[in-house]
C-alpha cells in the first residue's frame, strides 16, 4: 500500500473528495448521524447493516452503500469491519445523488481498487490531474443499478412493527402469523395486508426474506454455510443454498469470497 498523503490545510477549498479508513470489530455500532457530504461506504473485510428510516441495507462483501448527505443513519457491524469511506460534497453533480434514499451499489475490481487508492491519498484536490481523474473514475463507477434485494423494507404500522421486531429478534423462529397476529393483539389478515402494503412483501417473503439478510450477519462473523441455514430458520441446508441463490443471485460461499484479492489496505 503507498504512503498515505497528508492534506494541508490550504487545500480545503479545492477538495472534491475526503477519504477514512478505520477497522471496528464484530458488534460495533455506529450510532445514528448525519453528515454535511455524501458518502461512499466499503468493507474490505466482515459486512454491515445500515439502518435509515424505515429501511435496512445489508452490505456483504462486494457491495457498498450511497449514503446521501443529512440522511440520518446508523451502522452496525459484523464479522471484523475494514471500512473505507469517501465522502463527496453535498453540491456535486452526479446521477448517485439525486435521490434522498440510501442505495447499494455492486463493487466492480476497478471501483474497489479506485476507492482504495482514494482512501490511500487521503483526499481529491481539484487542482491536481491524477486527482480529476480519479474522481471521474470514481463518479463513472458508482453510476451504478441498486441491489433491491440487499434492502429490507420494515412496516411503520404499530401493529405491524412489533410483529417485524421479534422476527428480527429470532429468525429462526418458526411461529406462525396466526400465532404471532395473537401475540401483538391483530389479526393475521390486518397484518398481512399491513406488510404488504408498507413493504411490497406478503409475510410469507417478508420474513424468507429477512432470515437470509441475517444469515449474511453470520457468514460475515465467520459461521459455516450449516450454521447460517441453521441460525435462520432452515432445516436443509441445500434448500437454504437453493432459497439464497434465487434471492441475490449467487450462493453463500460465493458473496462472502467477492470482496477482492489482497489485503484489507489493499
Amino acid at each position: 500500500m503507498a504512503p498515505i498523503r497528508r492534506l494541508a490545510a490550504e487545500q480545503e477549498p479545492f477538495l472534491t473528495a475526503r477519504s477514512l479508513g478505520a477497522t471496528y470489530s464484530r458488534g460495533y455500532v455506529i450510532q445514528p448521524h448525519t453528515h454535511g457530504w455524501h458518502q461512499l461506504l466499503y468493507a474490505c473485510t466482515g459486512a454491515m447493516t445500515v439502518f435509515a428510516g424505515s429501511f435496512s441495507w445489508m452490505i456483504p462483501p462486494g457491495k457498498a452503500v450511497v449514503i446521501p448527505a443529512g440522511c440520518l443513519h446508523s451502522i452496525r457491524m459484523w464479522g471484523d469491519v475494514a471500512m473505507r469511506s469517501i465522502y463527496f460534497p453535498a453540491s456535486v453533480d452526479a446521477p448517485v445523488f439525486a435521490t434522498s434514499a440510501c442505495s447499494v451499489i455492486s463493487v466492480t475490481p476497478l471501483l474497489r481498487a479506485t476507492i482504495l487508492r482514494v482512501v490511500d491519498r487521503a483526499g481529491l484536490d481539484a487542482r491536481d490531474p491524477r486527482d480529476a481523474h480519479l474522481m471521474a473514475l470514481l463518479l463513472d463507477e458508482i453510476d451504478a443499478p441498486p441491489e433491491e434485494p440487499l434492502v429490507l423494507p420494515m412496516p411503520q404500522d404499530p401493529r405491524a412493527l412489533p410483529v417485524a421486531q421479534q422476527i428480527l429478534s429470532a429468525p429462526a423462529s418458526d411461529e406462525t402469523l396466526q400465532a404471532l397476529a395473537r401475540q401483538h393483539g391483530a389479526s393475521s389478515r390486518t397484518l398481512e395486508r399491513v406488510f404488504r402494503g408498507e413493504t411490497g412483501m406478503s409475510f410469507g417473503v417478508w420474513r424468507q426474506k429477512a432470515r437470509l439478510l441475517w444469515s449474511i450477519q453470520i457468514l460475515a462473523a465467520g459461521g459455516s454455510v450449516t450454521e447460517a441455514a441453521l441460525d435462520s430458520g432452515y432445516g436443509s441446508v441445500s434448500a437454504f443454498i437453493a432459497a439464497f441463490k434465487q434471492t441475490f443471485g449467487s450462493t453463500p460461499g460465493t458473496m462472502m469470497d467477492a470482496s477482492g484479492p489482497g489485503s484489507p489496505g489493499g
